[in-house]
């Protein structure tokens, strides 16, 4: 599934935009963050690794464009996703 960064509507979502990432930017002196918040699937959708790829398309972008990332949702700081990143 492709992932679609909406940039306008700070969210990360799927094609139809019924699952999506919602995010909000902030800065720390120089650095550019951003602040992942809110991860929802709907009940149809879940089971289907649709968050997980919501997660992964945000990490990626953040590491393209430079961004660093905060995880205050919870899906995100409890699942291997920060692990794995912060390893990198």
């Amino acid at each position: 599934m492709a992932v679609v960064w909406d940039e306008a509507a700070l969210r990360f979502r799927t094609p139809d935009g019924a699952a999506y990432l919602s995010y909000s930017k902030k800065k720390d002196g120089s650095a550019d963050l951003i602040d992942l918040e809110h991860t929802y699937v709907p009940p149809s959708k879940r089971g289907q690794g649709i968050a997980a790829q919501l997660c992964e398309a945000a990490f990626d972008c953040a590491r393209k464009q430079g961004f660093r990332v905060i995880p205050t949702c919870s899906y995100i700081s409890w699942s291997d996703l920060v692990f794995q990143q912060s390893t990198m």
